[in-house]
């Protein structure tokens, strides 16, 4: 597959990841500076403020990296058709939801799992994803705390590197019965539906991970081997999911609606409603088909 098809004519695939990386590791440094109570780098403050917002808390931490990423993405790059959606300026009373339609769009969360990083947790992540007419492209998931930067391109392939630049490859597991599968849940996102679900699919073992890229990160290395989100009160949205959407596609998985269809990003609302099933695409087909016959039984509205 030609690189023209998971980037614009005029980057250079090369060039635009090694930007990709100077600007993750440098995420990383501010979140390990915050998690740890230290001076962060690049002259932002040292406290930690924490404010509620519409989907969650928003901290100094998740404001410091919306910043650093979106000023590289702007500055350090000579294209600049593209748009750029990230979690923290969509909720400006200034961001302009019409403007965002360009062809190429990157979909940023800048801290993904702010409660466990709060908490004290390592399973938080930086998510940067470029995608093409509504369709994700590029993968970077960042786990700082595992010294993991995950690259995922559609076509291409996946793999991760650690912060001395070393490549390392990775294998899911060769589990495929539903019942010998490994699922990888929320810990702060649990709902009655969600739970009754799961217990109709009787996965033998549960692990709970906050962030949705650290999720997909413990499938590609074999640890787990589904993720199952279902919206309750509120959906996920597209800077949640994009990222680890194009790097488990990337490395072979599977991500997609309960009944098979894609997931589409930029929609006005950015919500990514309903069952959404990520797997390592060994048995995906077959929970799809069990949990479209849970919903078809229980709660018809999931089948849209």
């Amino acid at each position: 597959m030609s690189i023209d098809l998971v980037v614009p004519e005029k980057v250079e695939l090369s060039t635009l990841l090694d930007e990709l990386r100077k600007l993750s590791w440098a995420s990383a440094d501010v979140l390990m500076a915050y998690a740890r109570g230290e001076e962060p780098p690049y002259g932002f403050s040292k406290s930690l403020t924490v404010e509620e917002g519409g989907d969650g808390p928003v901290s100094a931490a998740d404001i410091a990296v919306n910043e650093l990423l979106i000023s590289g993405l702007k500055n350090n790059l000579t294209f600049k058709e593209w748009d750029i959606l990230s979690e923290e300026t969509s909720k400006e009373k200034t961001f302009q939801r019409e403007n965002h339609k360009k062809d190429w769009c990157w979909i940023l969360d800048p801290l993904d799992g702010t409660k466990d990083f709060l908490n004290g947790s390592e399973n938080y992540a930086v998510h940067i994803a470029l995608a093409y007419k509504q369709k994700p492209k590029i993968g970077i998931v960042l786990i700082p705390e595992k010294n993991e930067l995950w690259f995922g391109i559609i076509g291409i392939g996946a793999w991760f590197e650690n912060r001395d630049g070393s490549k390392n490859h990775f294998s899911f597991s060769e589990r495929k019965d539903i019942s010998k599968l490994v699922l990888v849940s929320s810990k702060n996102h649990q709902q009655a539906k969600l739970q009754k679900l799961l217990s109709t699919l009787s996965f033998a073992e549960t692990k709970k991970i906050g962030s949705v890229g650290c999720k997909v990160a413990s499938i590609l290395r074999g640890e787990a081997d589904v993720y199952i989100s279902l919206s309750g009160k509120t959906s996920p949205k597209d800077w949640d999911m994009a990222a680890p959407h194009a790097l488990i596609e990337a490395a072979g998985g599977m991500f997609t609606h309960a009944d098979g269809t894609n997931l589409i990003y930029q929609q006005m609302n950015y919500a990514q409603s309903g069952c959404l099933i990520a797997s390592h695409g060994i048995s995906h087909h077959e929970i799809c088909l069990k949990a479209m016959e849970f919903f078809s039984m229980e709660e018809p509205k999931y089948l849209v």
